[in-house]
């Protein structure tokens, strides 16, 4: 644990399915959300028939993942296993 930190925060995977369906889009997509969500890490799965997009990171930033690429006119849903 870092000095100063009173907790670590943990990270998730979490799994969505979306509509977004060429590269062009996935890259804006992944930029903007590893920008606006501090240390994630996000990748698309475009060859999966779900256009799969996995997000790591701080769980309260979930329901944000979601608000972001519905905003940008996409469909994203949690993938349930």
């Amino acid at each position: 644990m870092k000095p100063g930190l009173l907790y670590e925060t943990q990270s998730v995977v979490e799994v969505f399915k979306t509509n977004v369906s060429d590269m062009n889009s996935a890259d804006g997509i992944k930029e903007l959300l590893q920008s606006t969500f501090s240390n994630c890490h996000v990748n698309f799965d475009l060859e999966d028939c779900d256009n799969i997009l996995r997000f790591e990171g701080n769980p309260c930033y979930i329901e944000g993942v979601i608000s972001t690429v519905s905003n940008l006119g996409h469909q994203i849903e949690v993938l349930e296993g």
